[in-house]
This record gives C-alpha cells, structure tokens and sequence, in this order.
C-alpha cells in the first residue's frame, strides 16, 4: 500500500461537472487504509480553495493545502528561482489572477492591459513575465498583446502543456494549444512548469516526506500525468476515464508506458487490495 497517492482531477476525479463513478469512494477507502490523499492539477482556471470546494461537491472532503495546481506551483517556482520577477502578464481565468495577486505578484490580464483598439502597436508598459494557462475566453488580440510582450523581453512561462482538456461530451483545447499559439508567435520557448514536468509530484512528495517509491499516481493522461511521475520516479496507473482511451493506452511505449492500465476507480481499488463500499 503507498503511504501517499496523488490524484490528477480532470477525467480521473471528475468531467466537467460530472463526477467519475466511484473516485470519491477510492478516496475515501485510501484515507481509511492510512494513506495520504493529495491532488495535482494542471488546470491553472480556478483556486486551490476553489478546487477543495468543488470536490466537496462531489463527495470528497479536500483542504486547499491538500491540493496543488500549476498555477501553485508556477508560484512556488517564481519564488525560488525567479525572485525578480514582479509585473506578470496573465494569459488565463480569473482564478490563476487571484492566486497570482494573492501571491504578491503585480499581475494584469492580457485581454484587459492594453486599450480595446490595440492592433499590434508597441506595448505601453513592460512586464517582467508572461504567464500563460487555460483561458476559455482568450481571442486574437490577447494572444497578440501576450506575444508582444514575449518579444520584448518578457520571461515566457507556460502553467501546463496539455493540449486537450476533458469534458463529459469530449474535448476542448488545453493550455498547451494557448502556449503554442503564443510562441509561435512570440518567438520563444516557454517555461514549463506543470505536468509533464515533474515538480509538482516531488513538491508533494517533499511537503510529505515520503520517498518516490512509497507513492502512486492515478492519472488519465500519458503525456502529462505518466510522464511526470516516470521522471519524478514514482509508480504510474492510467484509468481510462478521461483522455487515454483503451486504443490509445495498447500503443503507449517508452516514458509514457504508465505501469498499470485499468479502465477506472474500482480497478485501482481492487489493484491495491481495497474493497469499495
């Protein structure tokens, strides 16, 4: 049994706004076998605090310190690595605004820091970094305005890669395909800090003190959550409930190849000897 396991959110716990059958329940059969239960998302649209509600919702008790998301950890990295960074563009919901600021960070949104008619004209103030995540209302203008500030020196910082988000009809564009627009036309390659890198999972590892080998991932998808708990050294399943599907999961090899493969929550539980009640 690992004495810590780390849930991803988006098609492991929940799509959308319906929850994955029986997650809650895993969860709540892990707590009551002694293990520590946190989550790691690479949604950057919401608050930890935000987050720890929504999972009330759907049955599973969570406090913000239990919960990590890019965002987070964008935070955590600037503080260590990046200390002179201070005026943050954001590309992004109002969520991953109100942790920034919450952070002390001098941060505008892209859409709103320059006036409605800009049309590519040199920026009127400069910023220190720009910050890109999930933003469902991003358009031509703000990826321009993002762009702009990329090419005249800001740092360029992507929250995640992921390029399709879940939803309970399908997909929608990730993160990734708004840092992908940005640096192509900025000209520069961003700073990764979510999954597929592997920070996340080792700030909760360290935060635990716990030892690679002495925790599980459950995950959804192989290019972010696999391989950031194969490079962060810990044991991977991949469920099939949110963007690996069992076609996908047959030809995964290589770094993105999870250690086990079952379609959802209670398999995880029967894989760990639990029993779902």
């Amino acid at each position: 049994m690992p004495q810590v396991v780390v849930f991803d959110l988006d098609g492991v716990v929940y799509r959308g706004s319906q929850a994955i059958p029986e997650a809650a329940t895993l969860v709540g059969a892990l707590r009551g076998a002694g293990c520590l239960v946190r989550f790691a998302t690479n949604n950057s649209m919401a608050t930890r605090q935000a987050y720890a509600e929504r999972l009330g919702g759907h049955g599973i008790r969570a406090g913000a310190d239990e919960i990590v998301t890019s965002t987070s950890a964008t935070i955590d990295h600037l503080r260590a690595h990046l200390p002179e960074v201070h005026r943050l563009l954001a590309v992004g919901a109002e969520g991953m605004l109100a942790e920034l600021t919450a952070a002390a960070f001098e941060v505008a949104l892209a859409r709103s820091a320059e006036a409605p008619g800009w049309n590519g004209a040199p920026l009127t103030q400069g910023w220190d970094a720009v910050v890109v995540g999930l933003d469902p209302m991003v358009d031509y203008r703000t990826i321009g305005i993002a762009a702009a500030a990329v090419r005249h020196g800001a740092r360029f910082i992507a929250t995640n890669a992921d390029l399709r988000y879940p939803t309970p009809e399908g997909f929608m564009p990730g993160a990734g395909a708004i840092v992908a627009a940005v640096q192509a036309t900025g000209g520069a390659e961003p700073l990764i800090i979510g999954k597929p890198e592997p920070a996340m999972f080792r700030g909760i590892l360290e935060a635990a003190g716990v030892a690679p080998a002495d925790a599980l991932v459950i995950g959804d998808n192989p290019d972010s959550d696999v391989l950031a708990a194969r490079r962060a050294g810990i044991p991977v399943v991949l469920v099939l409930t949110g963007i690996a599907d069992a076609s996908l999961a047959r030809s995964l090899d290589g770094e993105r190849r999870p250690d086990w493969v079952v379609p959802g929550p209670a398999e995880v539980a029967e894989l760990l000897g639990l029993t779902l009640s």
